[in-house]
């Protein structure tokens, strides 16, 4: 059987990268979670003082990134690398959530990690989670989704994510952040976050991962099945 990119943009905390892991494992695909490598440049941009406005000192930091994703069988998750160190958990801290925006809103940022997200992606098989997978990364993605949800619903589901971390965070704190991101990754230049117009919007306020899953899991069913009658027809 063909395989395809299925495609997860939205905001944050809508449940994209839940929803996208048990999508990859249902199907047996790559999961890449493209935030997680924003994550990591901001990570690293912050401990080596990369001024956001210096295109020289961005460009010399990018050249010494490398950022991998590795499965570990104990927590049943893929964690991420940069320059061979784990940094999973430091990169979900807030202090991360608070720059990662302003961080991937520079070009050059971008395009680099948009030149390796295509790279990972080449071969198919592949389930990306973003802002801009659907537009920017793989317009020509098999199954595109677009998830959103109201920013209280959001707010709360992040500060229950930051608990399960020892991270005791501010509701309206959250609720700030989460502005704020939305605010930068829909204005800004390069790539911003919209829908693509042949996206399927999936509103998750009332919704659980499961309905979530089924929802993403029966527009690749159909997609599937469309393109098998279409082969037998020809």
């Amino acid at each position: 059987m063909k395989k395809i990119v299925i495609a997860l943009d939205g905001y944050s905390s809508c449940g994209k990268s839940t929803t996208a892991k048990l999508v990859a494992a249902q199907l047996g695909y790559a999961y890449i979670d493209t935030g997680a490598m924003y994550r990591a440049v901001t990570l690293y941009f912050l401990r080596h003082h990369v001024s956001l406005t210096n295109q020289k000192e961005i460009k010399e930091a990018l050249e010494n990134i490398d950022i991998d994703f590795h499965y570990n069988p104990k927590t049943g998750r893929n964690e991420v690398f940069l320059n061979g160190l784990n940094v999973e958990d430091e990169i979900r801290k807030m202090y991360i959530s608070n720059q990662v925006s302003e961080v991937s809103v520079v070009p050059e940022v971008r395009r680099a990690m948009v030149a390796q997200q295509q790279k990972m992606g080449r071969k198919r098989g592949v389930v990306m989670d973003g802002r801009d997978i659907g537009t920017a990364v793989f317009p020509d993605a098999e199954v595109k989704i677009f998830m959103t949800a109201d920013v209280d619903t959001r707010a709360r589901r992040r500060q229950e994510e930051l608990l399960e971390k020892k991270q005791l965070v501010n509701l309206d704190e959250i609720r700030e952040n989460l502005q704020k991101r939305d605010h930068i990754d829909s204005t800004r230049k390069e790539s911003p976050l919209r829908r693509a117009e042949d996206a399927h919007l999936l509103d998750t306020s009332h919704m659980t991962i499961d309905e979530q899953v089924e929802f993403v899991m029966e527009r690749v069913a159909s997609n599937i099945l469309s393109t098998q009658e279409s082969l037998q027809q020809n």
